[in-house]
């Protein structure tokens, strides 16, 4: 590094020089290390007046790596004064890692006059990557406006998402609500969306925008259409407060990574300006996602979520691991099997990983013990606090099934099966799974009953052949694709 630096003092391969500083001062002795070796601020900035536009942008971004607070004026002055378009923004990626609350009215202005500004469409790349740069610097200061959602009483139409496969299973547990099956899970129409939103089934609630059709597949022309559809008013219907709204644009489709960023950004600011700043676009801080989803003609199906209503219901989850089940699947599972639960059951959970498939259990029909078994204590760890947030007294043991001993016996087996993975193969589970059904026959009741959330249907019917003391109750298959089931089992010997 500190050869480098003297050839850089010596401008010797000033761009390439000062892109290797960069990489060494990544770690952050480095970084410690080159900062000491500065003697005068000026050996660096002096390369932000270079005359290749490249090492310019390479001495900024050096300067914010380093956080060189004393040269914040001569990084900003530069960024006034640049020319080349493509370089602006890296000014400004620069300055974000130093203290500029002074610059903050300058930034201001900046970001209006270039939202209001015509752009070639060849600048139109660089343009959007500087508006998304200040963007970030002034939320950093001013923070975005907050608002609250309001419930409405009329008719209101939201779509329950949820996998494919369960959406009929899905829309059975909505009772007498108006419903129908939707590409993304349920769509259903309420008076009492609160009542609605209590419902643990679904995964997450999005608000359609109802228009007459899809938004085109260039990105300048959906934004136009949405905006000409009146998607302000119709986030305006459902929250309180100041009049402007930051957004961010979540696109689900076939593109790469690069063109979906191309894509978001070009609609996410013309989208900005037709709103005259009244929607703000924002990746980092929002409140308001607009998500569209591609069809395979190309075009957007096109719909909001509003992280201003907080869905509480699964507030216990604080801690999970790789493997864990989501809670609305879980809860689902539970749905699924509920007129084979009792109430008062004495439960066991023997690969209960953080608790979820329990306390799921518990919250549908009431459990008189509940007993979670794991062999990974993190896991177990994690269970316990999220027993304790879930208000439910479980019992958790850090341990292998196999080697578990009780008192008594339990009238319910709950539990989420374990899957393949790198380490764990289909001939480990094969074995599993045979040795599961025999332990589990130890610890049940005459009458107790197995419900279990699996992905290996194949394994567990052709154990069941060597197991004649269970019945199956119930096969229901969760999912397109991935070919989850939820199974009860009825011990009969």
């Amino acid at each position: 590094m500190e050869n480098t630096y003297k050839k850089l003092l010596e401008k010797e391969n000033v761009r390439e020089n000062l892109s290797s500083l960069r990489k060494f001062v990544k770690e952050e002795e480095n970084k410690e290390h080159l900062k000491e070796l500065i003697n005068n601020i000026e050996d660096i900035t002096q390369f932000l007046k270079d005359e290749d536009p490249k090492s310019r942008k390479n001495a900024a971004l050096l300067l914010g790596d380093l956080e060189l607070q004393e040269a914040k004026d001569a990084i900003y002055d530069a960024y006034v004064k640049e020319q080349i378009l493509f370089v602006k923004s890296h000014y400004l990626v620069a300055l974000n890692k130093l203290n500029v609350e002074d610059k903050i009215p300058d930034l201001i202005d900046i970001l209006d006059a270039r939202l209001h500004e015509q752009v070639e469409p060849e600048n139109e790349k660089h343009i959007n990557n500087e508006i998304a740069a200040l963007r970030k610097i002034i939320i950093r200061y001013q923070g975005i406006t907050r608002h609250k959602f309001v419930v409405k009483e009329d008719k209101t139409k939201v779509v329950l998402t949820c996998n494919r496969g369960v959406r009929s299973i899905l829309k059975q547990t909505l009772g007498n609500v108006r419903t129908g099956i939707h590409p993304l899970g349920v769509l259903a129409e309420t008076t009492d969306l609160g009542e609605l939103l209590e419902n643990r089934t679904y995964r997450e609630v999005l608000f359609p925008l109802g228009l007459k059709s899809l938004l085109p597949e260039d990105p300048k022309e959906a934004a136009i259409m949405l905006w000409e559809s009146g998607i302000y008013d119709f986030i305006n219907k459902y929250h309180e407060g100041p009049e402007d709204y930051y957004f961010r644009v979540e696109l689900r489709n076939q593109m790469n990574v690069d063109e979906r960023g191309q894509f978001i950004r070009k609609f996410g600011t013309e989208l900005e300006k037709l709103s005259k700043n009244r929607l703000v676009n924002s990746s980092s801080d929002y409140e308001i996602e607009i998500r569209l989803i591609g069809t395979a003609e190309g075009k957007y199906y096109p719909s909001c979520k509003f992280y201003t209503l907080k869905d509480r219901r699964f507030d216990y989850r604080k801690n999970s691991i790789s493997t864990s089940i989501h809670p609305s699947t879980a809860a689902l599972v539970m749905k699924i099997a509920e007129r084979y639960l009792k109430n008062e059951a004495q439960i066991l959970d023997p690969f209960c990983g953080v608790g979820t498939m329990l306390i799921e259990r518990t919250k549908n029909v009431f459990a008189r013990e509940m007993y979670g078994i794991d062999v990974y204590g993190q896991a177990i760890e994690f269970a316990r606090e999220n027993a304790f947030l879930a208000k439910e007294r479980i019992n958790f043991i850090n341990r292998n099934y196999f080697d578990f001993r009780h008192d008594y016996l339990f009238d319910e087996i709950i539990t989420n099966m374990p899957a393949r993975t790198q380490r764990v193969t289909r001939r480990d589970l094969d074995f599993l799974y045979g040795k599961f059904l025999e332990k589990s026959r130890e610890v049940l009741t005459r009458n107790g009953i197995i419900v279990m959330y699996t992905n290996e249907i194949g394994l567990l019917k052709k154990h069941l052949r060597f197991h004649r003391e269970y019945r199956l109750l119930q096969d229901v298959p969760m999912q397109d694709r991935s070919d989850y089931h939820v199974v009860v089992l009825a011990v009969v010997m």
